[in-house]
Formats: C-alpha cells, structure tokens, sequence
C-alpha cells in the first residue's frame, strides 16, 4: 500500500534495502519466486534480491520515460546554481546507477547531467543512506568542507544521512513525508517545494556568506517550525 511505503522510505534508503527490510522485518521469510524454493542462505537471499531489483528497474524504466518530471523549482535552482562558477553541484541518489541514470536523463536532461560536478549513486557506496557515507564521499570528492555543504532532501532518511555528515539539509517534502518531524531531527528548512516558495541560491547561500555557516537558511520563505502547546 502506498502508507506501507511511506513507512519505507522514511526508513530505509534504496530499492535492495528496502527489499530486505520487507522480507525480513515484515513477511519474516524470503519469497519462492516461480518453481524456485525460497532462499536458504544469505547468498541465495542476496541473489533474489538481485534478482527483483533488475526485473523492478526495467518496469521502472519504462514508468520514468511515460511520466517522470522534475519536481517545481529543481530545474530553476539546478541551472542558476551551474551558471555559478563559485557553487559544486552534485546529486546522491542511494538508488542504483541503472535507474538513476534513466530519471536524470529524462528529468534532467544531458545537457545538465553532464555539467555535474559529483553524482554518486547507490552502486558507488557500501552504506546506503541513512548511513551519511554517500554525502562524505562527495565532500570527499568535491575537497569541500561539510559545513558549507547544503543537501536538498525529500525523507526523514535523506535528512539523517546529510545531517550524519554534518552538513545543512533543506527539505522539500512530498504528500508522503509531510507529518515527518523533519526540523525535530535538525533540519534548517522544509519547504513543499522550491517553486512556491520562491527558493534562489541566494536565499540559500546568501545567509551562510554573511552570517557564517550557522546563518537561518530560507528566513520568511521556510514553514515553521510548531511549538507544542503543554
């Protein structure tokens, strides 16, 4: 169900983790596919979910190309933040290289995803997000200190492997995430979306060059944050 999947995405990152997760936390057993016995070993285990994930990205494929779209604001900040030469662009996606690379070449285009300064995918890194390795290995890559670092993140996953890594995460929330407690696990911003409300780089990067690396980001154009009432 689509609730069972908000579950998931605000749990684990990736399509084999998520995988594992269900088979193991919620069915409690692999599944037979076919005449095939269930796994018996960790190994058969993992060439199942291999397997599952290759058949699931050629039907994700096909998905992507009918109706995939960049969400409101992404194209917008993406091309001003390329056309500044002071600013490294990059993508993390916890995903593997072969769905990625299929949403950015029709979300992003070629053109965009070739002026990429760093994009590590899921194939690229041996802990998935949460875990924060996939955005320190793009610190890594992009010799840039972490605290200058802003993350753009949809999930409650997303938001703990960039502020793991010690860097500024914005958030842009889905109708699925919207009742995470996104600023209770140290966001600087949530937004529904970057067109609405209006997000520049400058309302990004302009508090951090004046005011330092702990400058509020998106003042007056960010939701805020609920006091509870006692």
């Amino acid at each position: 169900t689509v609730e069972y999947y908000d579950i998931l995405q605000n749990t684990v990152g990736g399509g084999k983790g998520k995988m594992r997760y269900h088979f193991r936390n919620y069915t409690g057993q692999f599944p037979m596919v076919g005449e095939d016995a269930a796994p018996a070993t960790t190994e058969e285990e993992e060439s199942l979910v291999d397997k599952l994930q290759a058949h699931k990205t050629e039907i994700y494929k096909d998905l992507i190309a009918e109706k995939a779209v960049a969400r409101p604001g992404v194209l917008e900040l993406m091309d001003e933040a390329l056309a500044d030469p002071s600013i490294a662009v990059g993508v993390c996606s916890a995903s593997t290289k072969a769905a990625v690379t299929k949403v950015l070449d029709v979300t992003l285009g070629a053109e965009r995803r070739d002026k990429l300064n760093v994009c590590i995918l899921g194939d690229d890194v041996s802990r998935l997000k949460p875990d924060p390795m996939i955005y320190n290995t793009a610190a890594e890559r992009l010799g840039m200190e972490k605290d200058k670092c802003v993350v753009v993140e949809d999930s409650m996953v997303g938001l703990r492997a960039a502020k793991g890594a010690g860097m500024k995460c914005v958030i842009t929330y889905t109708s699925s995430t919207a009742q995470e407690d996104f600023y209770g696990e140290g966001a600087d911003a949530k937004v529904p979306d970057l067109a609405s409300r209006q997000v520049t780089l400058e309302s990004i990067f302009g508090p951090m060059k004046d005011g330092g690396v702990d400058a509020e980001l998106l003042a007056g154009k960010k939701d805020e944050a609920e006091i509870p009432v006692s």
